[in-house]
């Protein structure tokens, strides 16, 4: 039996991407980043459970990509629905992009992981509002100790009937709040989730901006909600990690890995959440640990088009001394 069992949801999106540089690139993305990266660091202490649904054309494939990591159990990724995401993104630079969805995985349910309730960390990772649902946060909560991460990607973005993918207000946040540990996003996903109740269409602050005032606010107000940590990436700055000490909210600015060259960022959110699940296997409270795994996976995501970029536990701890000088 593993010591350690972690549970990734989200969709396997079939990607279809489009370089600031012009290069074109087909893979899978989204959860398979998280799982393989936490899958390389688990080594022979864990099992990393993928769950997700996958259209039937793409199911073999995805395996047989996850048949080279011995401790990913892919049985929970299933197509019956014939219903998984396809995505497009096309590159403006290197952080920027334009992006459609044209295929759409049926959401995770509580029946998917009925079976995974023994897991100690839970890292949903979904990328449009509807793969993940609150119903499935509320059941893994009522029936498990365990820890959830929760990747607000997916509730502060939406499709149109076009298949254009855009930024949304997450207007219910609060109802899913408390039944999430870690609460992980990005600058831009924070002003999609603190929000003024009314607006004047001319008072509209433009969220390309890199304005972090509402951070302090919306932290405190997330973990009064019951959060117990939320992380926001700041892109090349790092991370910014709040949470309680006491009464009293601690903020911390984790530092990013630095890198000397991007090939592709495409899954670094999603790799950073797998991260944030390694970290907190030991410790479930250490985030400024746990945020050192999640930069350098991150970092590790940037510097390859393949799952080979991710290291072992060892290899993965010389990049954070180097960086950190400590784990």
């Amino acid at each position: 039996m593993s010591k350690y069992n972690v549970a990734v949801l989200g969709p396997i999106p079939r990607d279809h991407i489009t370089t600031h540089k012009g290069e074109v690139i087909e893979k899978y993305g989204c959860a398979m980043h998280t799982a393989i990266g936490l899958a390389k660091l688990l080594g022979d202490e864990g099992t990393v459970f993928l769950v997700s649904h996958v259209r039937k054309k793409d199911e073999g494939a995805i395996k047989e990509i996850l048949a080279d990591y011995p401790n990913i159990n892919s049985e929970h990724i299933t197509s019956d629905a014939d219903q998984g995401d396809v995505i497009s993104l096309t590159f403006l630079d290197q952080n920027n992009r334009l992006e459609k969805q044209t295929g759409f995985m049926n959401p995770i349910v509580p029946e998917d992981i009925e079976q995974l309730l023994h897991c100690n960390v839970f890292v949903c990772v979904p990328i449009t509002d509807y793969e993940v649902p609150l119903e499935t946060l509320k059941y893994i909560k009522e029936n498990s100790k365990g820890v959830v991460i929760f990747d607000a990607h997916g509730p502060t973005c939406t499709v149109t009937a076009l298949g254009d993918r855009f930024i949304k207000f997450w207007v219910d946040r609060n109802q899913w709040l408390p039944f999430i540990d870690v609460l992980k996003m990005n600058l831009e996903e924070s002003k999609c989730c603190w929000f003024e109740s009314e607006y004047q269409l001319e008072n509209l602050t433009p969220f390309n901006g890199k304005d972090t005032g509402h951070l302090q606010p919306f932290a405190k107000h997330a973990l009064d909600h019951g959060v117990k940590s939320l992380i926001v990436t700041l892109d090349s700055e790092g991370g910014a990690v709040f949470f309680k000490k006491g009464e009293k909210i601690h903020q911390e600015i984790v530092p990013s890995v630095k890198v000397d060259h991007v090939v592709d960022t495409t899954g670094c959110g999603d790799s950073f959440a797998g991260g944030l699940g390694y970290g907190l296997l030991e410790d479930p409270t250490n985030y400024i640990r746990a945020a050192k795994y999640a930069n350098t996976l991150g970092a590790m995501r940037t510097q390859g088009r393949t799952f080979d970029v991710f290291k072992s536990k060892e290899d993965t701890h010389k990049i954070i001394l180097d960086t950190y000088g400590s784990i």
